[in-house]
């Protein structure tokens, strides 16, 4: 088991995807920590079923304290992080004909929740690390960051991209004190969400420019975040893993 005795934080922990990592990362070993905004049967359920040592933490992180307060919280519970998932993230939607108050509020809550609080965890971690002997961290990016984004969610695609960069800074100045980063870029996910686009706007909307014409599944996500994490994969670092069935190339 790659993980054992490792403690892990995972952010996002009860939407689709951080269930998948989650149950991951728990069956190869890990203690994960499961972070969660306002779903909490749903999260304590999630604890119970993966076992592990795994437990629950509430933050919003779209509070500009509520990340350093919720790694603080991880290592009074854990007393060691050894790594750090940073894969929460809302998304949503504002045209550029609203007034400037809405747009700027649409994107400081983005950028605070996709990004800066994602920023602020790494900066605990990095801390943390430095006196433990190392760790990791992985970076939930998106194809929305490397190739541009709809016009009516541009705040999401900049967000992503921004933590994508930070992905390949963290990964070129700390590799030498053994913090490794790596960020996992997923294009069309099966999801709740992706369900309900194929259903209102035709499967060929979402497959069509996907060569292999099917969309990726959570687990393997949840694999490659692994994959990520685990510490025999020491060249990984800065990596940037795409997961959306070569549909970045068109």
């Amino acid at each position: 088991m790659p993980f054992r005795d490792q403690t892990i934080l995972l952010t996002g922990a009860t939407g689709t995807i951080g269930v998948e990592i989650a149950r991951c990362l728990a069956a190869d070993g890990a203690r994960v920590l499961l972070h969660y905004v306002s779903n909490a049967d749903p999260a304590e359920a999630l604890a119970a079923e993966i076992g592990s040592g795994a437990s629950t933490l509430r933050a919003d992180l779209a509070d500009p304290d509520a990340a350093t307060a919720l790694w603080d919280d991880a290592v009074a519970r854990a007393g060691r992080i050894d790594g750090l998932v940073n894969n929460a993230a809302i998304r949503s939607e504002l045209t550029v004909e609203a007034d400037l108050d809405a747009w700027q509020a649409y994107w400081s809550r983005e950028m605070q929740v996709n990004f800066q609080a994602a920023a602020d965890l790494t900066r605990a971690a990095i801390r943390h690390f430095r006196e433990h002997g190392g760790g990791r961290i992985v970076n939930m990016g998106s194809r929305s960051g490397q190739r541009g984004y709809t016009a009516d969610a541009m705040a999401y695609g900049c967000g992503k991209a921004a933590l994508m960069n930070l992905t390949k800074t963290v990964a070129r100045n700390f590799g030498t004190e053994g913090i490794h980063c790596v960020a996992i870029s997923p294009g069309w996910v099966r999801s709740p969400m992706a369900e309900a686009y194929i259903a209102e706007n035709g499967e060929a909307a979402a497959l069509g420019e996907i060569p292999i014409r099917a969309l990726a599944e959570p687990s393997e996500v949840a694999r490659a975040v692994a994959f990520a994490l685990d510490r025999r994969n020491v060249s990984l670092t800065g990596s940037v893993i795409d997961i959306n069935g070569a549909s970045y190339l068109r």
